[in-house]
This record gives structure tokens, sequence and C-alpha cells, in this order.
């Protein structure tokens, strides 16, 4: 069967819209964004506790979906994924990141490989999907013309991300790198972008002001055409260490990319495996590591993966 349409369900975390609507694009559909959760309680339990009925669903859906593809990301999706699968028999469903469930519940499972999962109906990804696509960025207006800064300047970006389970966000760390980027790339003649996400708490945005005066051009709102900007104008990207979204986003680029590293509340093998494979391959090196130039093979796991389901649907 071939289809046209998708629905793509997520709570609306940046990394989770970033993978559904960037594989959407890439299949070429057309999409409709339902935003869900699971009403209180559920949505603290584990999701194969919970029961798979429209009355724990906090979002709108559809009943009827005919002949579309639904992709799904995130533990809150899940349920809403499974009851419309169930009401829905034409319905091919792919879920992004381990499900937590029997995978059999899903056609397709679109997973990285640091969530080190594996069945017939497994993909792995390395890195996160995601909606950035490299003519985007190269085809992207300068957005920082008015600050004086082009593709001329030697620019460093700041891409930040926001507190999580494993990093507070807090001003000490974000200080200490603060302080790294001044010595290393600062003194040296570059300037400073710096973008933030949704998740990054305003006083963090505060404290970045008093720390950098007049030294950097400080984005203070959430804005992707200033992101994309921002990737294409700068010769190196700073990403800190909480979002493998960001640092996959990133690597779309081929342009050095260091990570700066924060303090964890608690220790995660995912992302630990997930830095060391982009080391491994030479994408990534860590803030205050070696400056010396260096370049990667292009990173665009979304088209490879579309294309695969490209050729399970027909």
């Amino acid at each position: 069967m071939r289809y046209f349409k998708a629905l793509l369900l997520t709570e609306g975390a940046h990394g989770m819209v970033s993978q559904v609507e960037g594989l959407a694009k890439a299949l070429k559909l057309d999409f409709n964004h339902c935003f869900v959760n699971l009403k209180r309680p559920w949505r603290y339990f584990p999701i194969n506790l919970v029961p798979i009925s429209k009355s724990v669903i906090d979002g709108k859906i559809p009943d009827q979906i005919e002949n579309q593809l639904l992709i799904s990301c995130g533990k809150n999706s899940i349920i809403s994924s499974l009851f419309l699968k169930r009401n829905n028999k034409n319905l091919f469903n792919i879920h992004i990141q381990n499900p937590k469930v029997n995978f059999s519940n899903f056609d397709l499972i679109v997973a990285p490989e640091h969530d080190q999962i594996i069945g017939s109906n497994v993909l792995s990804t390395f890195g996160a999907l995601h909606y950035i696509t490299k003519q985007e960025v190269e085809s992207s207006n300068n957005f920082f013309s008015k600050y004086n800064l082009s593709e001329e300047n030697k620019i460093v970006s700041l891409i930040l991300g926001g507190p999580n389970r494993y990093y507070d966000f807090n001003e000490i760390d974000l200080g200490n790198i603060f302080l790294s980027i001044k010595d290393i790339f600062l003194d040296k003649g570059f300037k400073l972008i710096l973008i933030r996400s949704r998740r990054t708490p305003e006083n963090i945005i505060d404290f970045a002001k008093k720390f950098f005066l007049n030294s950097a051009v400080i984005i203070d709102f959430v804005s992707k055409e200033f992101y994309l900007s921002a990737l294409k104008i700068s010769k190196t990207i700073i990403v800190t260490c909480d979002s493998t979204s960001m640092i996959s986003e990133c690597a779309i680029t081929q342009k050095p990319i260091f990570v700066a590293k924060m303090k964890a509340k608690r220790r995660n093998k995912r992302f630990e495996y997930f830095l060391n494979s982009f080391k491994e391959k030479g994408i990534i090196r860590f803030l205050g590591e070696s400056t010396d130039y260096w370049k990667y093979p292009a990173l665009d796991e979304t088209n490879r993966i579309a294309t695969i389901i490209k050729e399970r649907l027909n």
C-alpha cells in the first residue's frame, strides 16, 4: 500500500518533534502532528502497566484514520499509537526510540544504536533522527548580518540544551563552560553566537548575558531560523552534552563539534555510548581537546532510514 499522509504523535519536546517530523518529511508525506500525553497518575507508571484506553490519553487524537502512516516518539505517545492501531486495521505504525513494550505492537521501530535493542522489525540509527537537512542549512538566510557577522568571520556557536533527569544545568557547570569558551575561542579572535532551546532556563540566559557582556551575540528566544543561520555561518559548533538530538542535528553540517560536558546527577550509559561512538567516528571532540580543524563524512540517518522504510512499504 502507498501512503500519502502521516499522523505524528509526541508530547511536544524538541527532540521528539524533530525526529517524527524529520522522518515524515524524508518520506515526503503530508502530516498532522498531535501532541499527546498520559493523564495523571498514568504518566508515572511503567508503560506496560498502562491500559490501552482512550480514557488515559491526555490530548486529542482522531478516532478513525484510514490508509495513513503513524509515527510516534517517546513514552507518552505509545498508548495513543496502540489505541489507534487496534481501531484502524490499515494503519502502519512506526515508533521511534525503545518503546519498552512488546515490539510486535508496532510494524516498525526506529531506535538509535545507543538504545541497544534488536528485533526483526527494528531499524537501528547512528545517533538520532531529526528534521534538519544540509540543504536547509546551506540555503538559510544570514539573520546575523545586523550584528555584522557572516561566514567570513571566525565564529563559534554555542547551542544550549537544558535540565533533564541527568543534568541540573546549573550556573556552576555553565560558568565552567563559558570560561573554557573564553579561553579557547574568544581570546583567540573568535566571535561567539549563543543559541538557546526551549529547555534552556531563563536564569542561564541572564547569566550568559552578564558573563559575556558585549563579547557574544545571545539569541534569547527560541528560533529555528537563527539556529539554522548560526549552523551555516559558524566555523565551529559547541553543544551541551544533555541532548543527543541537538548533537545529531549539528552533525549534518560536517563542521567540528565540541561537546561541553557537565557534571551528571547520575550515570547514563546510553548517553555515554552515544558520545563515545560519535567520538570514535571523528564527529565530536570534548570541549578542551585539540582545536585543530577536522571534518567527517556526511551523517544523514533520517534519509537513510526513510529509504529503507519506503522499500518495506512497497
